[in-house]
């Protein structure tokens, strides 16, 4: 019944991981991509102020990293494999409606609903991924991360390609893709539906293990910062490269991010290999170099300068969420809403803070915070367990 992609035990169902990719990618096309380089075309819209406009992407993050561990601790109770659908149509339908927001009340109540979506979305994918990854933890979640990272790299790209010739009501173009999100959801939740009802059955296997709680905290801090640095790039990249126009630095936050999608899947390619907290301290040291040299270079070396500072800081993007699933193997869904959601979402307090930063001392000054936000993450990475000595006590 399944199609293979690796050979094992238990097989990657290949339809399914793709089918969650895919909507992964839909997904965080419309928020964390989509989003933080709309800030821009709100703040002249709606004349804002930068505070003001990093509000927008507070709210996105906030609505969506909120609600997303509390949705995920719904579904380890109750698992709704329709909220994959729904959560998906909502995170792209709230984003368009932006479009025709008449205040800025308007637009910030849009961004919610696409935030809740978001929100909505995330633990199911996720736990649907872990179902449909056999016995290819780190390969299933990389493929689906990449989805969600490339979703996040076409953002900007989208954003420079068509929303700054189209205007803001190009948005509109995006109510066909929400009705079209249905059905490439609604033909995997049969095979979900079967699978959690499976589940069910076989609920000793997949309770193995017991809560890490310390572990999980300190895994949040450092997908927290990780997530501050990726956003704030993102944000303030088109402010902070004034001299570039905005369709330019645009492009540049798309070879960041879209760097940082080639990163996710190597570093869950090589996550068994490397074991995943080397894998975390790791990325982010070899990322700091390049994020305090970043500032100080211009032309062809800034583009290298990203790439690689994208694809090092971004490696340990799936293997962050199969860690927390380790440190929670009692608690699937929840693990996905903090490891995604929360710690992700927690990015759009920072670009708040960091907008705050920008209106008393100057982007520049945000740029030199973020240059050092990789290495306090490898220096609490350091005292995450060591996940090699585990791997033989904790069944995923």
């Amino acid at each position: 019944m399944s199609e293979s992609i690796i050979q094992g035990k238990e097989p990657i169902y290949q339809r399914g991981i793709f089918t969650f990719s895919g909507s992964h990618l839909l997904n965080d096309l419309v928020t964390t991509g989509m989003v933080p380089a709309l800030v821009v075309f709100y703040k002249n819209a709606f004349h804002l102020n930068y505070t003001q406009s990093t509000l927008v992407v507070l709210i996105s993050y906030l609505t969506s990293s909120i609600s997303q561990p509390l949705f995920g601790v719904f579904a380890d109770r109750k698992p709704r494999a329709w909220l994959l659908s729904l959560g998906l149509f909502c995170s792209i339908m709230g984003l368009a409606l932006t479009a025709i927001a008449p205040s800025f009340l308007w637009l910030l109540l849009f961004i919610a609903i696409s935030g809740l979506g978001s929100g909505a979305f995330h633990p199911e994918a996720s736990r649907a991924t872990h179902l449909a990854s056999g016995t290819n933890k780190s390969l299933a979640q990389a493929i689906f991360q990449v989805g969600g990272n490339s979703g996040q790299a076409l953002g900007p790209l989208v954003v420079s390609l068509y929303i700054i010739h189209s205007g803001i009501h190009g948005l509109l173009w995006l109510i066909p893709v929400a009705i079209l999100s249905l059905g490439l959801t609604g033909q995997i939740l049969p095979w979900l539906n079967h699978k959690l009802e499976s589940a069910k059955l076989d609920s000793k296997k997949q309770l193995k293990g017991n809560n890490n709680y310390v572990g999980a905290i300190l895994l949040s801090c450092v997908i927290i910062l990780r997530s501050w640095c990726q956003i704030g790039v993102v944000v303030f990249l088109p402010f902070y490269l004034h001299d570039l126009s905005i369709q330019q630095a645009e492009i540049l936050s798309f070879v960041f991010v879209g760097a940082g999608a080639l990163g996710t899947f190597f570093g869950g390619v090589f996550a068994d290999r490397l074991g995943m907290k080397r894998l975390l301290v790791g990325s982010m040291l070899i990322a700091t170099p390049f994020a305090l040299v970043f500032p100080y270079v211009d032309g062809v070396w800034s583009v290298l300068v990203l790439l690689v500072f994208g694809f090092s800081v971004l490696s340990s993007f799936s293997v962050s969420v199969v860690f927390m699933q380790r440190m929670l193997p009692k608690n699937i869904g929840l693990a996905s809403g903090l490891a995604i959601g929360f710690g992700v979402g927690a990015g759009g307090i920072g670009s708040v803070f960091m907008g705050k930063i920008s209106d008393i001392f100057g982007v520049t000054t945000v740029f030199t915070i973020l240059s050092i936000l990789p290495l306090v993450g490898a220096l609490i990475a350091v005292f995450l367990p060591n996940d090699r000595k585990e791997k033989k006590q904790v069944a995923l």
